[in-house]
């Protein structure tokens, strides 16, 4: 079987966050491969160690994304594949797009990711991207078996695999049904990621890590006949690549602005009686809510 996985690199989660005139400052700051994205790799992991197969992980990004890639391959990947993000807009949609065109010539049994981002708190680009591929999907897992239809008290008698998720949803949790190939992500409690050996480490240098530029993309769907003969779709002023065999999309969003959030208010201590307090809390409470309306 083959398990991809879609890995983003992302800010230590303890790691300070500055603000300048062009954004975040990204100078020295430690990078690591985002958590969420870790318990995907791990659960693909444990299950080639149970029914073989081949295990890559796919990224967009810079070259300096070739870290977490090299570490999720000291991990126990096959093998680790690149998309650049050079003139990829910072749009979920188009990353999506992007990451289909990259995902669908591997032929997955099983798309993994994590539930979300921690940098940005978005969880819609995995999703995207199975929707584009047509994978079935779904979210939040936290627990996962893979068999036949029969294996898993599906349907009697049928063969076919499938994949049988528990997700989590909102202090309770729903089982769902997936026919493979089909797409998950990845919540926290679905597994404890393993921390990469030293025999990993050295073997991970002799692995494949793959840069692919977008220009070298092929159309995936029926937008692709279209592309070939250099027609963007209409409406669209996204970029033409130089072979006419791949069409970035333009972004559909925009970020105008960003900005840190504002400084916390110094406390105030409330002294007297126990009554005094009271009366003092309420006065204040009253205050901050009567200037909440006149702000309205």
């Amino acid at each position: 079987m083959k398990w991809v996985v879609l890995l983003k690199q992302t800010f230590d989660t303890e790691e300070k966050i500055y603000f300048t005139e062009d954004g975040i400052r990204e100078e020295d700051v430690k990078l690591i491969i985002n958590p969420y994205d870790e318990y995907a790799l791990e659960e693909a992991l444990r299950w080639k160690e149970q029914l073989g197969g081949e295990v890559i992980v796919v990224t967009c990004g810079t070259e300096r994304t070739h870290e977490a890639l090299r570490l999720a391959l000291a991990m126990g990947a096959d093998q680790a594949i690149r998309v650049s993000s050079d003139g990829i807009p910072d749009d979920s949609g188009v990353l999506a797009d992007v990451l289909a065109a990259a995902i669908a010539p591997l032929q997955p049994d099983l798309l993994l990711a994590g539930l979300f981002a921690v940098d940005t708190g978005s969880g819609s680009v995995a999703l995207q991207t199975a929707e584009l591929l047509g994978l079935p999907h779904a979210g939040a897992v936290v627990k996962l078996s893979i068999g036949t239809a029969a294996e898993l008290g599906i349907q009697p008698g049928d063969e076919r695999p499938y994949a049988l998720a528990v997700r989590d949803v909102e202090g309770d949790q729903e089982t769902v049904a997936l026919p493979l190939p089909a797409c998950i992500t990845a919540q926290q409690g679905l597994n404890d990621p393993r921390y990469p050996s030293l025999p990993g480490i050295m073997k991970a240098k002799r692995k494949p890590l793959i840069v692919i530029e977008p220009a070298e993309l092929k159309p995936y769907r029926p937008l692709g006949e279209a592309l070939i003969k250099g027609q963007p779709p209409a409406g669209n002023s996204g970029l033409l690549a130089e072979s006419d065999s791949y069409f970035v999309p333009s972004a559909r969003t925009y970020r105008t602005q960003l900005s840190p959030p504002p400084p916390r208010a110094a406390g105030k201590r409330l002294t007297g009686s126990p009554a005094e307090q009271a009366e003092e809390l309420a006065r204040e409470l009253h205050d901050v809510l009567a200037e909440a309306l006149d702000k309205k």
